[in-house]
């Protein structure tokens, strides 16, 4: 998060010369792999940080067309095509349960290649075709994650539009404005992979990670496959058993009582009797959201991040909610110590930091921004052939010019239709678009997370000012810019690990749409499912949607103007905008060695203490695994090597199938108690 102007964020080196302590997991997979003797069928080439320097754009796509691409393996195939969208359809729901619970959507990457390697592997010892491709998997994977993402929309504009009308949105209405919103974002990605991808290397790390398990998945025997998808499954399992453990309401009805855990770990300061009552200036530690959750789904997202992020994160939470909000509290600046008020002030700087920190980065580089149009417009003297080498497989241009006009035309048209979106308005949105893919592909290029919502306000601020007073036009615009940079940033994401492999781009652009209509086809009507009708359940105890109240909250604040801000929220983003650029600034010079990550501290703003204090946790113990382990010495025993395979060699695995487990029974869970409880 920040730190993206050579790919340098959180130590990420593009090379395997030296080891840092914010390095990538991914850097960290190959390593450890290497050193416990892995093989690998296809090396994975990168450039060196010097390349990445010194090199052209074109002399880069050369250097990937010799030695990288892998020509005509099988890739988009009908059964890669099929297996993604079917493991797509079940693993949204994993991102469903993680946003209404936090207001985050989560990548399922990880867990589909591990899935469909496995199944495939097992079909084909019982001679019923034959194991998938590695570029199979890689096709599959982008359609399993694009499914994933697509409830993005459901826990927050949707939501929040909702509340503000106390209308229920038809289902079939939801699905195709989900759905246009998706496909726009495909378009998006388009002018901004060379830059992000072929030239800036950025990590984008569960993508990149994706790339290397799956490197690993396909080589030997198949043995290591088979024990990823152990430590998946037993990841899964105990995530899942703790998720349902801290449930009291299934414990109650499955009359185990007993064996019920408190839902977070400090309850048992407050249980039943004790005097203890922990205060900052007077506002209760549990209203302040400090607490430590007894689920491990976001212990593994932290895993998942790496210790610099993590770090950043835990830094900008404790600024947050140790010093300003409890001083805020106690001058009456906030009102109450609710989370969404915490949010309406807490978030302005926190939107600052990440959007000027990006948007340094960005323009630290304007050269970068014209060549990702360059081959629109051809140059005189120049032959065609000589503008892209990369032209019959990457991404063509020519979609994007002519596919952005006409889908966002319907977008703004259905917009209007379904929510009353002026005609004016909406087409002001969509050149937005761009501006905010921007900010959120550098995020997800370096942490695996687009900060959707955050870049929403931003949209909604400028139309408060263009439509004051109207709320469903305030939010509903937003959720254009923010869902399209959201959708074009994990297109991106997908497209890293087949870049790493030697993969088509455009056959992954494709599978990405496959996988937009299989996620809204699963996901929305489970959505509805929930629901049951009944609006009085989104914000409820069981359905928080964090995501949801915090667009309505800032719908209902800027409607007012921005007068209605206090002043020292106003302070607040103008100091929180000179941190974003002056970190930015540090991260460049320093080449991602500067400790802090802008995006970590801005992010912190706009998350429970808690959620911050379990990334952060997740990101640290896995680095401490690492230092621990990551050496091979002589005469160590058997659990020592046992510990390093599991912990070092398949740390995705184990976070992957942690998220997984815990988010899919909380889903399963969710419907049990709104359904039939």
């Amino acid at each position: 998060m920040g730190g993206y102007e050579n790919g340098y964020e959180n130590g990420f080196e593009n090379g395997f010369e030296k080891l840092t302590a914010g390095e990538s997991l991914c850097r960290y997979l190959v390593k450890s792999a290497s050193l416990a003797g892995a093989t690998f069928p296809m090396k994975i080439l990168q450039l060196t940080p010097e390349q990445i320097h010194t090199m052209t754009l074109r002399q880069k796509d050369e250097w990937w067309l010799k030695n990288v691409y892998q020509g005509d393996m099988p890739q988009l195939t009908l059964r890669s095509a099929l297996t993604g969208m079917i493991l797509g359809s079940v693993l949204s729901l994993t991102n469903l349960y993680v946003g209404i619970k936090t207001g985050w959507t989560l990548g399922i990457g990880i867990t589909s290649v591990i899935l469909a390697f496995t199944f495939f592997k097992l079909m084909s010892k019982f001679k019923i075709g034959g194991e998938l491709s590695i570029l199979e998997n890689n096709a599959m994977q982008s359609i399993a994650t694009s499914a994933g993402y697509m409830t993005a929309p459901l826990v927050s504009s949707i939501s929040a539009y909702m509340l503000i009308t106390n209308k229920m949105i038809p289902m079939w209405d939801t699905m195709l404005w989900i759905t246009l919103l998706a496909l726009l974002g495909v378009l998006f990605a388009f002018p901004l992979k060379k830059r992000f991808i072929n030239d800036e290397q950025l990590p984008f790390p569960e993508g990149r990670a994706a790339g290397v398990v799956m490197a690993n998945l396909h080589s030997g025997d198949g043995k290591d496959g088979i024990f990823k998808a152990k430590i998946l499954g037993i990841g899964a399992l105990l995530s899942a058993s703790m998720e349902t453990l801290r449930n009291h309401t299934i414990m109650n009805w499955l009359g185990a009582k007993w064996l019920a855990i408190p839902e977070h770990w400090d309850d048992f300061l407050y249980s039943a009797g004790s005097s203890i009552q922990l205060k900052i200036m007077g506002t209760p530690l549990k209203d302040l959201t400090i607490r430590w959750d007894t689920s491990i789904v976001m212990l593994a997202t932290g895993g998942l991040m790496g210790v610099k992020t993590g770090a950043s994160m835990l830094i900008g939470g404790f600024l947050n909610y140790f010093i300003l909000v409890p001083y805020l509290l106690d001058q009456g600046i906030i009102m109450s110590p609710k989370f969404k008020d915490i949010t309406m002030w807490a978030l302005w700087p926190g939107v600052a930091m990440m959007t000027t920190s990006s948007l340094f980065s960005f323009f630290s580089k304007p050269k970068m921004l014209l060549s990702a149009f360059s081959g629109l417009i051809p140059r005189k003297g120049r032959k065609k052939k000589d503008e892209d080498i990369l032209r019959d497989i990457e991404l063509p241009m020519w979609v994007f010019a002519v596919g952005i006009p006409i889908l966002g035309s319907l977008t703004v048209i259905v917009g209007h239709s379904l929510f009353g979106i002026e005609y004016w308005l909406g087409a002001i949105a969509i050149p937005m678009v761009f501006i905010f893919t921007l900010i959120a592909v550098n995020s997800t290029g370096l942490t695996s997370i687009t900060p959707t919502g955050a870049l929403g306000k931003l949209t909604q601020l400028s139309f408060s000012v263009l439509a004051p007073g109207n709320m469903q036009t305030n939010i509903m615009t937003a959720g254009i810019t923010g869902e399209v940079a959201g959708n074009a940033s994990n297109l991106l994401m997908d497209i890293k690990p087949g870049y790493m492999l030697g993969g088509k781009p455009r056959h992954q652009a494709i599978g990405h749409v496959l996988g937009i209509f299989a996620g809204a086809l699963a996901s929305v009507p489970v959505f509805y499912m929930i629901l049951q009708n009944d609006l009085t359940k989104i914000t409820s105890e069981a359905m928080p949607m964090p995501g949801a109240q915090i667009w309505k909250a800032v719908a209902e604040v800027l409607t007012q103007g921005l007068s209605s801000l206090h002043p020292t929220a106003q302070f607040a983003a103008l100091v929180g905008g000179l941190l974003g650029i002056a970190i930015e600034f540090m991260n460049i010079k320093t080449k991602g060695k500067f400790p802090i990550s802008a995006m970590g501290l801005g992010l912190a703003c706009v998350l429970r203490f808690s959620d911050c204090w379990a990334m952060a946790l997740g990101g640290f113990l896995f680095w401490g695994l690492h230092k621990k382990f990551e050496t091979v010495k002589r005469g160590e025993i058997g659990p020592v090597k046992t510990m390093r395979k599991i912990f070092v060699n398949n740390q995705e695995t184990v976070c992957a199938g942690i998220i997984a487990g815990g988010s899919i029974i909380g889903i399963i869970l969710t419907i049990i108690e709104n359904v039939f409880l």
